[in-house]
């Protein structure tokens, strides 16, 4: 069965849950899921129930959230369409990065797997999107980059921005203000005394930005 023929609520179900673990440790559940989708957690929890009756989902009770091997091709499949829906919207369309993550929603539960893969053809079959989150290959591969939180990186050290969390479209704005883009390459500087802002410089203009906690642990970097 092809992703497209899941109903679009098992489609949303399916690309958050995996989205959630992309990135993070922490574990999924119902409560963090309907947080994440701003929906009722007792409306997550039917929905949960009735994914994992089908061998979407693997759930405990009281437990944490997961997906079977078919859950995940299907959510995998997702988020290829998202991703490569963005990076069309960007590279060919000339969208803004802060601007694309709505539309990507809308479109990715429209479009057919022939016209996404006539879109990763025309694109040159790109491994990442605007933001640097990776695009599963179609085969379902997703080769994350080795990448940390900046907060998680010591003053001196010089890096490479490889991913920016694409969830608040304000803080990417924020970020291209302050030239803190994909692939800039930053050097961490040592914070003022008692500052909680993560300090660094824009090596390629010269440019400092001080970033609050919140908005460092956005950005995801690699060493040199």
């Amino acid at each position: 069965m092809s992703v497209a023929e899941l109903p679009e609520s098992a489609q949303n179900y399916l690309k958050v849950v995996w989205a959630l673990q992309e990135w993070s440790d922490a574990p999924v559940t119902t409560s963090v899921l309907a947080q994440r989708m701003g929906l009722k957690p007792s409306t997550v929890s039917d929905a949960v129930r009735k994914f994992t009756e089908q061998g979407l989902m693997l759930h405990a009770r009281y437990g944490t959230v997961g997906l079977t091997e078919t859950g995940r091709e299907h959510a995998v499949a997702m988020v290829r369409r998202h991703r490569l829906i963005e990076t069309f919207l960007v590279e060919t369309l000339g969208y803004r990065w802060d601007e694309v993550h709505d539309e990507a929603e809308v479109l990715e539960h429209a479009v057919s797997d022939r016209l996404v893969e006539r879109m990763a053809a025309v694109l040159g079959n790109p491994t990442r999107d605007p933001h640097g989150d990776p695009i599963p290959t179609v085969d379902g591969l997703v080769h994350r980059p080795r990448a940390v939180p900046l907060p998680d990186v010591p003053a001196g050290s010089s890096v490479r921005v490889a991913r920016i969390s694409d969830s608040d479209p304000d803080l990417l704005k924020h970020f291209a203000d302050h030239e803190v883009v994909l692939d800039a390459e930053l050097r961490v500087l040592e914070p003022a005394p008692y500052a909680e802002d993560v300090a660094v410089l824009v090596v390629s203009t010269g440019h400092r930005a001080e970033l609050g906690r919140a908005a460092a642990g956005a950005v995801w970097v690699s060493p040199l």
